[in-house]
């Protein structure tokens, strides 16, 4: 079986929301001696990822010799979807190809081969992209070479705490804050955050310091007004499924970070982010946050053994927030230095001022003392593994 690459070309790294197409390069493991091109209506992105077999013609074949493969498609009761590229036309299969043999098409004139895509996560696979996937922000990447800490209270307390922390965090170098406005908590009586309040004092902190803002999504009611305030948007446990909203964030231009679900496997986890980048929005950042089992020993199973997994399988960066993952923050600094170590490209830690007086989650989050000497650890270890702070 030939494995199919497609990547997004560099020209649309700064694509808008006007745009009315998207281009893609797409290389393969077999035949094609050289990248081509393919320009992708944004209405008819939702079907690239649904495709299980792209035939891929030949760069001189004629508009009758692409007809005719759009024929023989249709004849095996399958839908073809034409992509037209800047030197050659791939026509994308939506169906149950499985009992189809590739060579039907190959035979053809004009083809050049037949590749058949087998992840039911199309475009968070490397099947489609080979390459680790890198976010650029003002602040610095996120990605494959880069160790990145994203630190910060779990929710918003209010206005002198949030710029405590913020300005605490860039004079130690740590560029990203995150801190919940909206917050889902078990209790209908526990604090639920502060609201679009919150999110204004997240604005004032990053007007302030420069420090890029991370921020939790519970509702489709608040995208815009969370989109405006945030650099990364995060998408929480319970809303892993969530299935509406993950299809409004695949319209936004900001980054997601999504927290796996809490009974998620693998492949739900992904499926997840696909229905995010079906919806255009490629730059996802997967998070490991624990799953629910027997243990009692902490507040969740902190499962570091998927990390492997998702890097195979997967192309699209992979943080750890350890502080859910054991609700306990003696135990926080071991598992960030065991996330560094398992291949992670990030943490997503809680810290607070006076964690004993948190209005939320204190128990889990270091104070800044102890955050200052993780990051220092952190920073030591970083080089071994390849990875930069």
């Amino acid at each position: 079986m030939c494995d199919i690459i497609l990547h997004e070309a560099p020209d649309t790294e700064c694509r808008t929301r006007n745009e009315a197409s998207h281009k893609f390069r797409l290389t393969s493991g077999s035949k094609l001696h050289s990248p081509a091109v393919f320009e992708i209506p944004h209405s008819e992105l939702r079907i690239l990822h649904r495709c299980t077999m792209l035939v891929v013609m030949q760069s001189h074949a004629a508009d009758s010799e692409v007809a005719r493969v759009v024929e023989v498609i249709k004849g095996q009761g399958l839908t073809p979807h034409v992509m037209p590229g800047a030197t050659r036309t791939a026509i994308g299969v939506t169906g149950n190809t499985g009992a189809v043999d590739k060579a039907l098409f190959e035979v053809l004139a004009g083809v050049e081969e037949a590749i058949r895509v087998t992840k039911p996560f199309k475009l968070a696979s490397r099947e489609m992209k080979r390459d680790d996937t890198t976010i650029p922000f003002k602040q610095g990447n996120i990605g494959p070479k880069t160790f990145t800490v994203i630190a910060g209270p779990c929710s918003v307390e209010n206005e002198s705490m949030i710029l405590k922390t913020a300005e605490f965090l860039v004079s130690k170098g740590i560029k990203f804050l995150r801190a919940g406005a909206f917050k889902p908590r078990t209790s209908p009586y526990a604090f639920q955050g502060m609201g679009v309040e919150g999110l204004k004092i997240l604005s004032k902190a990053r007007e302030r310091t420069g420090i890029a803002i991370v921020t939790e999504l519970m509702d489709t009611e608040f995208a815009t007004a969370v989109e405006d305030a945030s650099d990364i948007i995060q998408i929480g446990t319970r809303n892993m499924q969530n299935f509406s909203l993950l299809k409004r964030v695949g319209k936004c231009r900001k980054p997601v970070l999504l927290k796996r679900g809490m009974s998620a496997t693998l492949e739900d986890w992904l499926m997840a982010a696909e229905y995010v980048m079906a919806g255009g929005n490629y730059q996802v950042i997967l998070c490991e946050r624990g799953v629910r089992t027997f243990s009692d020993h902490s507040r969740n199973t902190l499962d570091l053994g998927v990390i492997p997994p998702v890097k195979s399988l997967s192309h699209l960066p992979v943080f750890v927030d350890p502080s859910h993952g054991t609700g306990k923050r003696g135990y926080v600094p071991a598992m960030s230095l065991a996330s560094l170590a398992a291949g992670a490209d990030g943490i997503l830690i809680e810290a607070h001022p006076e964690p004993d007086k948190a209005m939320s989650d204190g128990a889990q989050s270091l104070d800044f003392p102890g955050l200052e000497n993780l990051f220092s650890r952190l920073k030591e270890l970083a080089p071994a593994f390849g990875r930069t702070m």
